[in-house]
């Protein structure tokens, strides 16, 4: 396992993060895994030399925390040890969603923040969050707010680097450019979608977060499971897959196959699986820091490690990216057509 600083600071994470949306059972009928099986794959994961474990407050309203914090527990691994991420914003409740109750346990408030935190604390069984990331925009509370909150957790020692996820690119900057002003803590990192067929990411967000130093953690690296290999141009379809019944995260339909193929003859020459090459890709892309795998199965797991020890060469990393590169947005390609000969 090799390991990666996490945006501009000293903090080393392993390129390989395991995510536990899987923990659990009550959430977008992905979570399915229990605290025995989690506890094993936690073990598995420090043994293979994984030191980041992320999580959010609202995956099974807060049984993947309890869960991850038991599993820690039971490997016995010294909290210092590892980096434990988790995410605050979702609705916490069902009268939450609806907004017919509980209308504050929602959103990205200072009272629900600090409120959030003490119940992350308790559930993972720590005295402080590693990463303490926002988990998406929110339309009705001032940034200035949110940000203020944030520091102030940085600096009461509960939380060492906060973090942002699915945030646009005008919103991430400006976020970065308050921060700074006012002596705020800033943020160090963008978890966000991205994979070889899911690439809007590369418009702006990457750029940015390259420009900025922001780390750039990708989650549903497979695409929802598009990426793990069942999916074939015979088979569009497999039963008991999950994308076929539940079509998330979106991927380039048009080009879908044309990855696949490309991957095959890449993990067939190398002794590899579709998924081990699929991750790798990722691991090959500047600014990204750590990649957010997650499993039902130990099986699963087992295969995602091993695309740690995959090396690409330019040559195949240049072939899977030419097979859904995405073209150019304006005013990119306006920024290109006049730059043409002043390289």
């Amino acid at each position: 396992m090799k390991y990666r600083s996490l945006g501009r600071t000293g903090l080393k994470v392993s390129e390989l993060c395991l995510g536990t949306m899987t923990f659990g059972d009550n959430f977008l009928n992905i979570a399915a895994v229990d605290q025995a099986g989690a506890s094993q794959m936690v073990a598995r994961c420090l043994e293979a030399g994984i030191n980041f474990f992320d999580t959010a407050d609202v995956y099974s309203y807060g049984q993947s925390e309890t869960i991850l914090g038991q599993a820690l527990k039971d490997a016995g691994v010294a909290r210092d040890q590892v980096i434990v991420a988790t995410k605050v914003r979702g609705a916490m409740s069902e009268a939450a969603i609806a907004g017919s109750g509980d209308v504050n346990n929602v959103g990205l408030s200072r009272q629900h923040i600090f409120a959030s935190i003490e119940n992350s604390l308790r559930r993972l069984n720590t005295d402080y969050i590693d990463l303490y990331q926002v988990h998406g925009w929110d339309t009705l509370t001032p940034v200035e707010e949110t940000l203020r909150a944030l520091d102030d957790l940085v600096r009461q020692g509960k939380v060492r680097y906060i973090g942002c996820s699915n945030w646009p690119a005008r919103h991430l900057m400006k976020a970065l450019v308050l921060s700074a002003q006012k002596g705020w803590a800033g943020f160090v990192s963008l978890q966000a979608y991205y994979s070889l067929v899911g690439r809007d990411l590369e418009h702006e967000l990457l750029p940015l977060c390259r420009e900025e130093g922001v780390g750039v953690m990708p989650w549903s690296p497979l695409s929802g499971g598009f990426l793990s290999g069942k999916y074939r141009r015979d088979n569009p379809n497999p039963e008991g897959a999950r994308r076929t019944n539940f079509q998330f995260p979106a991927i380039d339909e048009a080009r879908k196959f044309d990855a696949i193929d490309a991957l095959a003859k890449i993990a067939e020459k190398k002794g590899a699986t579709v998924a081990q090459v699929a991750l790798a890709w990722l691991l090959a892309q500047p600014g990204v820091t750590s990649i957010i795998i997650g499993a039902n199965r130990m099986s699963q797991l087992e295969d995602n490690l091993k695309a740690a020890e995959l090396e690409l060469s330019e040559e195949e990393v240049a072939q899977l990216s030419s097979t859904t590169a995405p073209p150019s947005m304006y005013p990119q390609w306006m920024i290109e057509l006049q730059n043409q000969g002043r390289r």
